[in-house]
Protein backbone atom coordinates (compact mmCIF):
# COMPACT_ATOMS: atom_id res chain seq x y z
CA UNK A 1 0.00 0.00 0.00
CA UNK A 2 1.53 3.32 -1.10
CA UNK A 3 1.33 6.17 1.39
CA UNK A 4 3.31 9.35 1.66
CA UNK A 5 3.96 11.44 4.78
CA UNK A 6 4.66 15.13 4.20
CA UNK A 7 4.69 18.48 5.97
CA UNK A 8 3.46 21.83 4.75
CA UNK A 9 4.22 25.09 6.50
CA UNK A 10 2.86 28.60 6.02
CA UNK A 11 5.34 31.24 7.19
CA UNK A 12 3.44 34.39 8.11
CA UNK A 13 4.47 38.05 8.36
CA UNK A 14 2.47 41.27 8.09
CA UNK A 15 -0.70 39.59 6.79
CA UNK A 16 1.22 37.60 4.17
CA UNK A 17 2.29 33.98 3.69
CA UNK A 18 5.52 32.89 2.04
CA UNK A 19 4.27 30.87 -0.91
CA UNK A 20 5.98 28.60 -3.42
CA UNK A 21 4.93 28.70 -7.09
CA UNK A 22 5.77 25.19 -8.35
CA UNK A 23 7.20 25.87 -11.80
CA UNK A 24 10.63 24.19 -11.91
CA UNK A 25 9.92 20.43 -12.14
CA UNK A 26 8.28 18.93 -15.22
CA UNK A 27 6.83 15.94 -13.35
CA UNK A 28 5.20 17.48 -10.29
CA UNK A 29 1.75 16.83 -8.78
CA UNK A 30 1.71 20.53 -7.84
CA UNK A 31 2.95 21.85 -11.22
CA UNK A 32 1.97 25.54 -11.77
CA UNK A 33 0.17 25.72 -8.41
CA UNK A 34 0.93 27.91 -5.39
CA UNK A 35 1.53 26.00 -2.16
CA UNK A 36 3.17 26.46 1.22
CA UNK A 37 6.68 25.24 2.06
CA UNK A 38 7.26 21.56 2.74
CA UNK A 39 8.00 18.08 1.50
CA UNK A 40 8.35 14.40 2.25
CA UNK A 41 9.51 12.89 5.52
CA UNK A 42 12.93 11.32 5.72
CA UNK A 43 13.40 8.10 7.69
CA UNK A 44 12.97 8.55 11.47
CA UNK A 45 11.82 12.18 11.24
CA UNK A 46 9.00 13.56 13.36
CA UNK A 47 6.55 16.01 11.73
CA UNK A 48 8.36 18.90 13.45
CA UNK A 49 11.79 17.73 12.30
CA UNK A 50 10.55 17.35 8.73
CA UNK A 51 8.95 20.80 8.73
CA UNK A 52 12.11 22.41 10.15
CA UNK A 53 14.33 20.68 7.56
CA UNK A 54 12.08 21.37 4.58
CA UNK A 55 11.67 25.06 5.44
CA UNK A 56 15.44 25.41 5.91
CA UNK A 57 16.20 23.58 2.61
CA UNK A 58 13.63 25.43 0.51
CA UNK A 59 13.85 28.94 1.98
CA UNK A 60 17.12 29.21 3.93
CA UNK A 61 15.11 30.17 7.04
CA UNK A 62 15.30 28.45 10.45
CA UNK A 63 11.90 28.39 12.16
CA UNK A 64 11.89 29.53 15.80
CA UNK A 65 8.15 30.01 16.49
CA UNK A 66 5.90 27.46 14.80
CA UNK A 67 2.67 25.61 15.54
CA UNK A 68 1.34 22.20 14.46
CA UNK A 69 -2.15 23.01 13.15
CA UNK A 70 -3.63 19.85 11.69
CA UNK A 71 -3.39 16.80 9.51
CA UNK A 72 -4.72 16.67 5.97
CA UNK A 73 -5.38 13.32 4.26
CA UNK A 74 -5.22 13.57 0.47
CA UNK A 75 -6.83 10.75 -1.52
CA UNK A 76 -6.36 10.81 -5.29
CA UNK A 77 -7.02 8.62 -8.29
CA UNK A 78 -3.61 9.71 -9.68
CA UNK A 79 -1.23 9.79 -6.70
CA UNK A 80 -0.60 7.71 -3.55
CA UNK A 81 -2.55 8.68 -0.43
CA UNK A 82 -0.75 11.48 1.37
CA UNK A 83 -0.85 12.39 5.05
CA UNK A 84 0.22 16.02 5.27
CA UNK A 85 1.13 17.53 8.63
CA UNK A 86 0.21 21.23 8.52
CA UNK A 87 2.12 23.98 10.34
CA UNK A 88 2.16 27.76 10.60
CA UNK A 89 5.21 29.79 11.57
CA UNK A 90 5.53 33.37 12.81
CA UNK A 91 9.20 33.45 13.83
CA UNK A 92 12.45 32.51 12.11
CA UNK A 93 16.06 33.50 11.61
CA UNK A 94 17.91 34.03 8.35
CA UNK A 95 16.96 35.54 5.01
CA UNK A 96 14.88 34.04 2.22
CA UNK A 97 16.91 32.17 -0.38
CA UNK A 98 15.61 33.30 -3.78
CA UNK A 99 17.16 30.27 -5.52
CA UNK A 100 14.73 27.51 -4.52
CA UNK A 101 14.97 24.20 -6.41
CA UNK A 102 11.21 23.65 -6.14
CA UNK A 103 9.94 26.89 -7.67
CA UNK A 104 9.61 30.63 -7.10
CA UNK A 105 9.14 31.98 -3.55
CA UNK A 106 6.97 35.05 -2.97
CA UNK A 107 5.26 36.79 -0.05
CA UNK A 108 1.53 36.90 -0.91
CA UNK A 109 -1.13 38.82 1.01
CA UNK A 110 -3.70 36.52 2.63
CA UNK A 111 -6.48 38.48 0.89
CA UNK A 112 -4.92 37.56 -2.50
CA UNK A 113 -4.22 33.87 -1.86
CA UNK A 114 -7.54 32.40 -2.93
CA UNK A 115 -7.28 33.99 -6.39
CA UNK A 116 -4.02 32.12 -7.15
CA UNK A 117 -3.91 28.78 -8.99
CA UNK A 118 -4.05 26.22 -6.16
CA UNK A 119 -5.80 23.02 -5.18
CA UNK A 120 -9.43 23.54 -4.13
CA UNK A 121 -8.76 21.73 -0.85
CA UNK A 122 -5.90 24.11 -0.03
CA UNK A 123 -8.45 26.93 0.00
CA UNK A 124 -10.39 25.02 2.68
CA UNK A 125 -7.44 24.57 5.04
CA UNK A 126 -6.16 28.10 4.41
CA UNK A 127 -9.53 29.40 5.64
CA UNK A 128 -9.26 27.13 8.69
CA UNK A 129 -5.76 28.49 9.42
CA UNK A 130 -6.96 32.07 8.97
CA UNK A 131 -9.89 31.44 11.36
CA UNK A 132 -7.45 30.05 13.95
CA UNK A 133 -9.42 26.80 14.14
CA UNK A 134 -7.88 24.47 16.76
CA UNK A 135 -6.06 21.34 15.61
CA UNK A 136 -8.10 19.68 12.88
CA UNK A 137 -8.25 16.61 10.65
CA UNK A 138 -9.28 17.26 7.05
CA UNK A 139 -9.75 14.58 4.40
CA UNK A 140 -9.73 15.72 0.77
CA UNK A 141 -10.64 13.36 -2.07
CA UNK A 142 -9.76 14.20 -5.67
CA UNK A 143 -10.72 12.79 -9.06
CA UNK A 144 -7.99 14.20 -11.26
CA UNK A 145 -7.74 17.83 -10.16
CA UNK A 146 -11.39 18.01 -9.07
CA UNK A 147 -12.17 17.99 -5.35
CA UNK A 148 -15.01 15.48 -4.91
CA UNK A 149 -15.19 15.16 -1.12
CA UNK A 150 -14.05 17.12 1.94
CA UNK A 151 -14.48 15.80 5.48
CA UNK A 152 -13.55 18.00 8.46
CA UNK A 153 -13.14 16.25 11.81
CA UNK A 154 -15.26 13.33 10.57
CA UNK A 155 -18.10 15.43 9.13
CA UNK A 156 -18.67 15.97 5.41
CA UNK A 157 -18.37 19.62 4.32
CA UNK A 158 -18.50 18.99 0.56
Amino acid sequence: MDMVQTTLCYLERDGQYLMLHRVKKEVDANRDKWIGIGGKFEDRESPEECALREVREETGLTMTDYRYRGIVTFVSDRWPTEYMHLFTCTGWTGTVNQDCDEGELAWIGKQDLLSLPMWAGDKIFLKLLDSDVPFFSLKLVYAGETLTQAVLNGKSIL
